[in-house]
């Protein structure tokens, strides 16, 4: 199982470029509000309910994401540089 900063930085990796400002909020929200980051984490491999104020469609992605349907492997973080790749 991949841990919190691990996950989150693979999802953003992933799906930032893609997602609409209010999106953008969604995930800024869900990553800096909640007090402890193993909330986050519970939420995402659903081992606890999101609160409604956190259940967003963004929530719903991270969740999907979680699941690894494809079976990627998932062992490190993503090198930061995609943050200053233009969007695809």
């Amino acid at each position: 199982h991949l841990h919190l900063p691990s996950l989150s930085s693979l999802f953003a990796k992933e799906n930032l470029a893609h997602m609409s400002e209010e999106q953008l909020n969604h995930y800024d929200r869900l990553i800096n509000e909640p007090s402890n980051d193993w909330d986050i984490y519970y939420w995402a491999t659903e081992a606890k309910p999101t609160p409604a104020e956190f259940d967003t469609d963004v929530m719903a992605m991270l969740r999907e994401f979680t699941k690894n349907r494809n079976r990627e492997q998932r062992l490190r973080q993503p090198d930061l540089e995609y943050l200053f790749e233009p969007p695809r």
